[in-house]
């Protein structure tokens, strides 16, 4: 029955992350999965979110199965952390959010939500964009193609060919944007260009679809919201997928979010009803106890507080990280492959390094990076940054 079934390839990523699990060199470095560790390289437990769990656990009650939409209190704090408190199109009942499993499993619903209505149009996606990007959207059923993004000579963005390629696809396709840190590059966008970005897009009656999976590991949290928030400014119907997976190192609970910007709060009640459908047909509701630990966390002011402060210190962590590589690899990369660890942000970095470089370095160095030359930076701490650094330096020389 199942003999024709061709064997799956595998996730680039985590396949990777299981060759490293299995290699028993005891100076080995994890540089290629989207984690954030700490200086002992471990992955933390914020403070903010022990404190929620021991409060709710010492107040525990039944578990029903939740509606299929969500934990009421987290599809607020969702709301509100995403859009801004005071935001208008919240006030006007505009937007329709979701509790789901995760970034990914906002993507996923709301690809087949897009899918019902919008059985003819295409994604466009950045070029490179996450590896999952494509996947979820193909196996919806959409045709992916790309738009220029990343500029490999300098390490920066081609935004004037962005624009061109976007200015001319047609009405109603459906562009994937990332909010801020951006996944795989580390080059974003800056405000000005969001905001001609975002007028063309209105102009051409494009649909935004922004993931924004690291709000706070950028420039803070409002600031990553930037695009978010100006879309909402310039009054374009989009969707944005969030996660809580990094900022608040909840990664095995999957705890994401699914909005939908509306014209009117009947459409949003619309969307809202077909979103739940899309639920119900996947996996029918979401579970329970890591949205009740960030609807504690951010809707209590104390915990919320202490949480912003551990999510301020990681984000800076990353970035003495940057300067730490930067400052190890001076001796031995300079101009533009050099300043990109500094100018590039978040979690991750392309470092130019071709896939021969990056797999000459798992070989023979035990530094794991993926093929493409993606660095995760957060990965890094003052014990093995010399390390990597010299790796880099040796596969570099040959």
């Amino acid at each position: 029955m199942f003999a024709h079934i061709e064997a799956f390839p595998g996730d680039p990523i985590l396949s990777l992350n299981e060759s490293f699990q299995q290699d028993p060199r005891t100076n080995k470095v994890n540089l290629s999965i989207g984690i954030y560790f700490d200086d002992d390289g471990r992955l933390p437990v914020m403070e903010a979110v022990a404190k929620a769990e021991a409060s709710l656990l010492a107040d525990m009650g039944p578990r029903p199965y939740l509606p299929m939409s969500g934990l009421v209190a987290y599809r607020n704090a969702v709301q509100a952390l995403v859009f801004g408190e005071d935001s208008p199109a919240r006030a006007e009942g505009r937007v329709a959010t979701l509790q789901t499993l995760g970034g990914s499993g906002a993507l996923r619903v709301g690809a087949d939500f897009l899918k019902r209505y919008y059985p003819e149009a295409q994604v466009w996606i950045s070029d490179p964009s996450w590896e999952n990007h494509r996947v979820v959207f193909e196996r919806a059923g959409f045709t992916v193609n790309t738009y220029p993004y990343y500029d490999e000579a300098t390490g920066g963005l081609k935004f004037d060919a962005m624009m061109d390629a976007l200015r001319v696809i047609p009405k109603r396709s459906i562009v994937l944007l990332h909010a801020c840190c951006h996944n795989p590059t580390g080059v974003d966008l800056d405000k000005d260009q969001w905001r001609r970005l975002i007028a063309l897009l209105k102009a051409n009656e494009l649909l935004p679809f922004v993931d924004m999976a690291y709000q706070g590991f950028g420039a803070g949290l409002e600031d990553d919201a930037f695009a978010v928030r100006e879309l909402v400014a310039q009054g374009v119907p989009f969707l944005v997928a969030n996660s809580f997976s990094k900022n608040f190192s909840l990664y095995g609970e999957r705890c994401g979010g699914l909005s939908v910007v509306c014209n009117n709060a009947t459409e949003a009640a619309n969307v809202l009803g077909q979103l739940t459908g899309a639920v119900r047909a996947n996996y029918s509701n979401p579970p329970t106890h890591g949205a009740r630990v960030v609807a504690k966390v951010l809707t209590t002011p104390e915990l919320r507080t202490l949480w912003e402060s551990e999510l301020a210190a990681m984000c800076a962590r990353i970035a003495r990280m940057r300067e730490a590589i930067h400052h190890n690899l001076r001796d031995h990369v300079s101009g533009e492959a050099l300043s990109r660890y500094l100018t590039q942000r978040g979690m991750f970095t392309y470092t130019g390094l071709s896939a021969d470089q990056a797999e000459r370095l798992r070989e023979e160095h035990g530094v794991y990076l993926l093929r493409s030359g993606r660095m995760c930076v957060a990965g890094l701490n003052e014990r093995n940054v010399p390390v990597v650094a010299k790796a880099i330096a040796a596969v570099l020389a040959r």
